[in-house]
């Protein structure tokens, strides 16, 4: 029972065992003053409060490892092989000097490389992620690009559900044009809808698509429903995102309003070269060469 009393409760078991027999063969190799000459421990004045920082077991460890003790020795090498943290001991494992861990998460390592990927519909959850990239990166560099790639069918799935609101896309395009650092935007696999609109928003000279990217032109869905009243206040606000998602693309793409409101009115696709003509993007991307911006991870690798 003391000894469980000396034992913190955030530690784990396997860090609690190690310093508990740490503890216990420091006090084996306890100098010979501190026994009476009977060879029987002496008399302590008052028993050792586990609150005092001074009574910890911790505190052995150190002693134990210059000790000539062989076991505490030993005990103390393997306790000093785990780094004490808050909640618990983290061990560190290496294999032929080599550590051994979980990889890096790619998205860390996009970041890093100042690039984000939108690669599902615009959801808000997603909505949240991209501001936050984009708010960061601002925050990190105020002049080197980021690197945006849009692989998403807008705020619908690929087969026509709506799962999101133009708001959505309105707020990421928003966030773009008030950073900074200048916005590169590459579209791959597929921009439709609003995710097309943001494929726009990219600087300008800076947009660009791969060879397969499909590019589509869409207007905005009302899934109203309910009274007369309430789908006419949604019809509404469905024609008003519809002319603010109209005048963002012609403002990409330098045309008339209603040139672009005329084509949203159907579907309408574009593959990379005819969204070059269309002013919506300024190039196709062929090679590696001519990526806006090469990561670095992609160049270590080649080393």
């Amino acid at each position: 029972a003391p000894f469980a009393k000396l034992l913190p409760t955030t530690m784990n078991f396997k860090a609690a065992t190690l310093t508990l027999l740490a503890g216990t063969a420091a006090a084996f190799n306890a100098p010979q003053s501190a026994l009476t000459g009977n060879g029987v421990p002496a008399a302590r004045s008052a028993h050792p409060s586990p609150l005092r920082p001074e009574n910890s077991p911790l505190l052995k460890l150190e002693d134990a490892s210059s000790s000539s003790n062989p076991f505490a020795k030993q005990v103390a090498m393997a306790a000093g092989g785990m780094n004490m943290v808050a909640g618990g001991a983290q061990a560190e494992e290496y294999y032929e000097g080599v550590r051994i861990g979980p990889p890096p998460d790619l998205p860390s390592l996009l970041l890093h490389n100042r690039i984000v990927y939108i690669g599902m519909p615009l959801v808000p959850a997603v909505t949240e992620l991209v501001i936050a990239e984009l708010l960061y990166l601002n925050y990190e560099s105020t002049s080197d690009p980021i690197t945006m790639y849009i692989n998403s069918s807008g705020t619908t799935t690929a087969t026509g559900q709506q799962v999101g609101f133009e708001t959505e896309a309105f707020a990421i395009a928003d966030v773009m044009k008030y950073v900074r650092p200048p916005v590169h935007t590459v579209a791959l696999g597929q921009a439709f809808g609003a995710a097309a609109m943001l494929l726009g928003q990219g600087k300008r000279g800076r947009r660009s698509a791969l060879p397969n990217a499909t590019i589509q032109l869409n207007q905005p869905k009302s899934m109203a429903r309910g009274q007369a009243s309430d789908i006419a206040i949604k019809a509404r606000e469905t024609q008003a995102n519809r002319r603010t998602m109209c005048n963002l693309i012609a403002s990409a793409c330098q045309k008339p309003v209603n040139v672009v409101e005329k084509d949203c009115q159907r579907v309408k696709y574009l593959q990379p070269h005819e969204a070059v003509e269309y002013g919506l993007i300024d190039r196709v991307v062929e090679n590696e060469k001519s990526l806006p911006v090469k990561p670095s991870f992609i160049t270590q690798l080649n080393q």
